[in-house]
């Protein structure tokens, strides 16, 4: 049973503060007012270590990540500009990443991109209440995939080598998502037959309605955010990389930075998938798919990092990724080997250390699951672990290093 729920629109910002993406992605950096943000964010990172600023605004860090569906908001570092950006079929493309797309909007590191809206998926084709037959034909119509992935976002300056962090400020969903797995897709892909559920969410955009006397907590977060990845061929929106891309994590919410290494001049950031909620296995290959009425991300363009995959923090942890087309094992293997690397790098803590270490006090956990048999299109890599590296257990100044190291 669902319960009809009108939408309630947040403030807007003044029109003085704000730039408007064309049809063609003409709002760029002209006339822009904007201090070095990046160096702003270094000096300030390397002065005090973020694991201080962290400790500083723990109870502030603390509300923004425990329920960001209640309208929390990260804030944004200063000297940026806000650029708006309209999804249109000038800026959106269904299940893939153009290398040739026009830029969507240019900007500098330092500004804030509002996302006036986000697309369902199928190029905005899903609507509330459609059956399982009428869905059939658009998710065919896709076979790249799914999602609506809204972009380029292209950063001046950024060139391959470099890190961009995307700092996730903000995320209120529509008033309503679905659940849903056709035949052939999950981790049982053939124990049942094709589901599929609506959902209302309420007012506050804090919970949804799933079966009479239970409601799921809303935790939005965007499934796919990736960088452009070398040459000339489209990208499937299924896929994820050392490019970040379909990463699925229900953790990347409000509050968190996702670092991604650039491969492309301009680094021609896409987004896309936007999700109420998710268990962390999205087991059945789908969360409550949804979309966002409105987004903030904040860009940072870091120069010659040494990352060569992507990357997480939020306010308590530092998050890493091991994907696999194989097995769970594998997945899990290759996020171990990836944040020893990374640790041992960032801190001169010996390898074998940093793999003690993370015995004892990582949270290792299945990203996705993905059990494919009979479907429009796949996931790649279909396995996916996450680790969650609590930052309580190191010093000031050891988190003062892995923050350096990151940002480079």
């Amino acid at each position: 049973m669902t319960h009809n729920m009108e939408i309630g629109r947040s403030a807007g910002t003044p029109a003085s503060d704000l730039e408007t993406a064309g049809a063609a992605g003409a709002a760029g950096a002209a006339g822009a007012v904007t201090q070095d943000a990046t160096a702003l964010c270094r000096r300030t990172m390397l002065k005090l270590g973020f694991g201080a600023i962290a400790a500083g605004l723990a109870v502030t860090a603390r509300a923004q990540t425990a329920s960001p569906a209640r309208g929390a908001t990260m804030r944004a570092l200063p000297g940026g500009r806000t650029v708006k950006l309209v999804p249109s079929w000038d800026t959106v493309q269904v299940g893939q990443m153009s290398p040739n797309a026009n830029p969507a909007v240019t900007i500098r590191s330092g500004d804030t991109v509002w996302y006036d809206g986000t697309w369902t998926n199928w190029g905005n084709e899903a609507k509330y209440g459609m059956g399982f037959k009428e869905r059939e034909p658009i998710r065919k119509k896709y076979p790249n995939g799914a999602f609506s992935l809204i972009g380029p976002v292209v950063i001046d300056g950024a060139q391959p080598g470099d890190v961009v962090e995307c700092r996730m400020l903000k995320m209120r969903p529509i008033d309503w998502g679905w659940n849903s797995a056709p035949p052939g897709v999950g981790a049982l892909p053939g124990d049942f037959g094709p589901y599929l559920r609506y959902l209302k969410f309420n007012d506050a955009r804090t919970h949804a309605s799933y079966v009479p006397g239970v409601n799921i907590p809303l935790r939005p977060f965007q499934a796919y955010l990736g960088t452009q990845p070398p040459g000339d061929r489209m990208t499937s929106a299924n896929f994820a990389g050392s490019y970040g891309g379909n990463l699925d994590c229900a953790v990347l919410g409000v509050g968190t930075s996702v670092f991604l290494p650039v491969q492309m001049d301009g680094a021609r950031v896409w987004t896309g998938g936007s999700m109420g909620a998710s268990g962390e296995g999205n087991i059945d290959q789908t969360s409550i798919e949804s979309a966002f009425e409105e987004m903030r991300i904040q860009f940072l363009l870091h120069k010659r990092s040494k990352l060569d995959g992507p990357m997480a923090e939020t306010p308590e942890h530092w998050i890493g990724f091991g994907f696999a087309d194989g097995s769970l094992d594998a997945a899990l293997v290759a996020c171990i080997r990836q944040m020893i690397g990374w640790m041992s790098a960032a801190t001169g803590i010996e390898p074998v250390d940093c793999y003690g270490i993370l015995s004892v006090s990582g949270s290792f956990r299945i990203t996705q699951y993905a059990h494919q048999t009979r479907t429009v299109y796949a996931t790649e890599p279909p396995k996916g672990v996450h680790c969650m590296l609590p930052k309580e257990i190191f010093t000031a100044e050891m988190l003062q290093r892995l923050s350096a190291y990151t940002r480079a």
